[in-house]
């Protein structure tokens, strides 16, 4: 993913809170967003992920005329192991400058961070990588950090 630009709306909030199941008002009742400590409607803390959505490459999006693995238990339209495996995404973190508001418009930038390495019996050698996605408001003013994990093996590791 380079560079993304796309917009923060009151309705892609509430949506989005729906599909992970919080209902606090905050996330969609503008009159109790007002009374409450965030001064209006905020975006929930893992919301950013959207960003996903705008993104024409996003490599778990089926698209039309292709053959696409899925994200389900089995696979949906290819046969063999999909050109991504052979890793995991092994943490997330999140650090918010200030809220993400309906109105807001985000361009999400991401870098290659930190690679380091460990040692696996199981596995052999671990790789982690680190993926640093910054996202500035329409003012270029840094809003938040999303740094993300991910480990690939040396070998497959036995599942008996």
């Amino acid at each position: 993913m380079g560079k993304i630009t796309f917009p923060v709306e009151a309705t892609h909030i509430m949506m989005f809170a729906r599909a992970v199941g919080d209902t606090n008002p905050v996330y969609h009742d503008a009159e109790a967003a007002k009374k409450s400590e965030a001064g209006g409607i905020i975006a929930p803390p893992t919301f950013a992920q959207a960003v996903a959505q705008f993104d024409p490459d996003y490599h778990l999006r089926p698209k039309a005329g292709e053959k696409w693995f899925g994200s389900a238990k089995g696979p949906s339209g290819i046969e063999g192991k999909p050109a991504s495996s052979g890793g995991l995404h092994a943490e997330q973190h999140y650090e918010y400058i200030r809220p993400l508001r309906p109105g807001d418009v985000l361009t999400a930038e991401t870098k290659p961070g930190k690679t380091w390495e460990k040692e696996s019996k199981r596995a052999g050698k671990l790789t982690f990588r680190e993926r640093v996605t910054e996202y500035r408001d329409q003012k270029g003013e840094l809003v938040m950090i999303a740094r993300g994990v991910g480990v690939t093996t040396e070998r497959p590791v036995d599942q008996g």
